[in-house]
């Protein structure tokens, strides 16, 4: 069987050095916010390019934290796209705002900016396009649309770690310092992954690092003296070990992304196969195929020894946990994603014997 994606395949490399950093942590002792916590924050700004980074527990209370750091009235909107992991949502209801839903771009796995331009108004202070996938979204077009206006852009980063705004034809800047805010999720199955939950904010702006750091541990950078109602959402210093190891290699599982990907997208020519349009710079999270009959196809190419996937089976319109927060409105672009995505191998230690099974059996579909 060809496995969707193999962590420990793609990170036994390091596994001794993981080990024994660890067995020295059980002697130093120090296991919340410890220096390899520091250590990894300074990596992953100094990587993505940004003035700032704030680790915390997981990607979604990277988001929560960032919109609660905004002190937004509870009236504030958030526009979110209406394709994406459920936590995008839950964060912008969990900080006490309102989710205003947007259509993706037809066949792209990113927000539309012409549908973003008419659900902006006077509540509306943040903009919160996602990275579907890997693919960056327009952050150019979006920063166009709000030229003037007090509104924030907080991107979800959580499947984008090391890919570029390639918006504009005259800069070419990492996610992670191209919006306000950037988020990352850093679950174990992300491009960069620790071994349990975490994330991890990046931001330029010196009041908001400080806030942040205060919000992610009780409202408290001192022990008792508590100058906001924070949250528990502290990066453990086990996690931070194993993600200073594995930063060293995400360019190089990234490039390995993208080749396999390119591979994908010359050589399969099944006319029953609709494949997305991806951004420039995408580093391929996931590779989504889009298929009539999904149900029919999957069980086809499991039968024939793959693994695949759904990223994700309902937009966020679609959900039961939202029925009450959202219209009943159509997301024609999203829910045709939805209803018909297939997520493809995409693990970067994929070997090329494995990928031509794949594709030959994809073309025999």
């Amino acid at each position: 069987m060809i496995k969707f994606f193999d962590i420990y395949r793609q990170d036994k490399i390091f596994h001794p050095i993981i080990i024994n950093k660890i067995k020295r942590l059980f002697k130093k002792g120090d296991y919340i916010l410890g220096n390899e916590v520091k250590k990894f924050e300074d990596n992953f700004k100094k990587y993505c390019g940004s003035k700032y980074a704030i680790s915390c527990g997981n990607g979604t209370d990277a988001l929560t934290l960032a919109l609660k750091s905004l002190n937004l009235s509870k009236k504030s909107e958030v526009i979110i796209p209406a394709m994406t992991y459920c936590s995008t949502a839950f964060a912008v209801i969990n900080a006490g705002l309102k989710p205003i839903l947007v259509d993706l771009e037809k066949n792209k796995p990113t927000i539309s900016v012409e549908q973003i331009k008419k659900k902006i108004n006077i509540n509306t202070k943040v903009i919160m396009p996602v990275h579907l996938y890997g693919s960056v979204a327009d952050l150019t077009s979006i920063k166009k649309i709000i030229k003037k206006k007090k509104i924030y852009i907080i991107d979800d980063c959580a499947q984008a770690h090391g890919a570029y705004d390639d918006s504009n034809n005259h800069t070419k800047v990492k996610i992670g310092a191209a919006a306000d805010i950037s988020c990352f999720s850093l679950y174990p199955g992300k491009n960069l992954g620790a071994y349990g939950d975490a994330g991890i904010i990046t931001t330029n702006n010196i009041k908001i690092d400080k806030r942040l750091k205060k919000l992610r541990s009780l409202g408290s950078e001192k022990k008792f003296i508590h100058e906001y109602v924070g949250q528990n959402s502290r990066l453990d210093t086990i996690q931070a070990i194993i993600l200073n190891e594995k930063i060293k290699y995400l360019d190089r599982n990234n490039h390995k992304r993208i080749l396999i990907a390119a591979k994908y997208k010359k050589k399969i020519n099944n006319v029953k196969i609709q494949k997305l349009e991806y951004s420039k710079s995408c580093v391929y999270h996931q590779y989504v195929i889009l298929v009539k009959d999904r149900h029919k196809f999957m069980e086809f190419m499991s039968k024939n020894g793959i693994q695949t996937g759904i990223h994700y089976p309902e937009s966020i319109n679609k959900l039961k946990c939202f029925q009450n927060f959202f219209k009943k409105q159509k997301y024609l672009n999203s829910e045709l994603i939805a209803r018909h995505c297939v997520s493809l191998p995409i693990d970067p230690n994929l070997s090329k014997k494995s990928l031509g099974k794949i594709i030959n059996i994809i073309n025999r579909y």
